[in-house]
Order: C-alpha cells, then structure tokens, then sequence
C-alpha cells in the first residue's frame, strides 16, 4: 500500500490506477466550485471501476454551532464570520486566520454527479454529540461509547440531520 502528496485537481496516477481514492481536506480548500468539481473528476478518472472514493466536508453550518458550542459566539467578528459562511460557504476565520469552504449537505451529490459519480453515500460523521460539550467520558468508557456509536449509526444518514454534524463524509464507487 502506498500514499501520495498532490494536488487534487491534478492526481499524478494513470487512468483507473488505484483502488481508492480519499479527499480528506482538499473540497474545503477548495473555495471555487469548478475546482472542487475538478478535484472529483480527477477522483474519478484515477480509481479503477468498482473503487471507491470518500471525500470529506466541512458543513455550512459548523462554525455557527462550534462559537455557540465554545462560547465564542459573544464576539462579534467571529460571529459575523460563521453567519457569513452559513450564508455563502466561505468561511473567513478571524481567530485561526484561514479561509474555507463549507458546503450545504444537499450541494456535495450534485459536485459528486457532476464529477461522474450518479450515486452517493452521505454520513454525518459526529454528528450531534460534537454539540453535547464534552463527551470523553462516553468515548472513554467502552460501554457508554457503544450506546453513543449506535445512536450516531441510528442518525448518521438521516438527510434532515446531516447539517448537525460538523463533518460530513461522501463515499462513492466508480460503477463496473
């Protein structure tokens, strides 16, 4: 098994050369929807038929719910950022001093169809338990975070939920 460092809008594989093909950072530095769709396509034409891709988002949503969640939603500026990217997707950090994109749930299977994947699965990857304070002592306790993982399986897909989750994760194949 090997990894690669590259750009994501230009994979330096052959056509349907690998396996797999993860973006685990890319979409949301990626503040152009044409790069982002470009970044998938060449997902597309690296994995071999019948591969899989899995891409994670940031939500619209996040940066709302993390200042409220951290008490950060008091100041001005960073409130002004998170309804800012709530609004247009473009998170302008003025505390970690990045930019971003978060996408809209319902935005992530049209950049995947539009790259040349028809069919998509989509997972809130926290959830809402990202939102609950601290929740080491579930994940801590091997009982309590199998009843919270079963909780997150039971919601993960739900499409009304996945803007709770801070994260979202996209998987897909390349058809046969």
């Amino acid at each position: 098994m090997s990894a690669r460092l590259g750009d994501a809008r230009r994979l330096l594989v052959p056509d349907a050369s690998v396996d797999a093909v993860l973006l685990l950072g890319p979409l949301y530095h990626l503040a152009e929807r044409a790069d982002r769709v470009r970044a998938l396509a060449e997902a597309w034409r690296a994995v071999r038929p019948g591969g899989q891709v899995a891409a994670a988002t940031i939500n619209r949503y996040a940066a709302v719910h993390d200042t409220v969640r951290l008490g950060h939603y008091l100041r001005e500026r960073e409130r002004q950022a998170a309804h800012a990217a709530a609004a247009d997707g473009i998170m302008l950090s003025p505390v970690r001093g990045f930019t971003a994109y978060f996408h809209d749930p319902d935005e992530v299977p049209g950049e995947f169809a539009d790259a040349g994947f028809p069919e998509v699965e989509r997972y809130g990857l926290e959830g809402a338990f990202w939102l609950y304070g601290d929740v080491n002592d579930w994940l801590d306790d091997p009982e309590r975070r199998a009843l919270m993982l079963d909780a997150q399986r039971s919601m993960e897909s739900v499409p009304s939920l996945l803007g709770d989750s801070g994260h979202m994760l996209t998987i897909t194949r390349r058809a046969r």
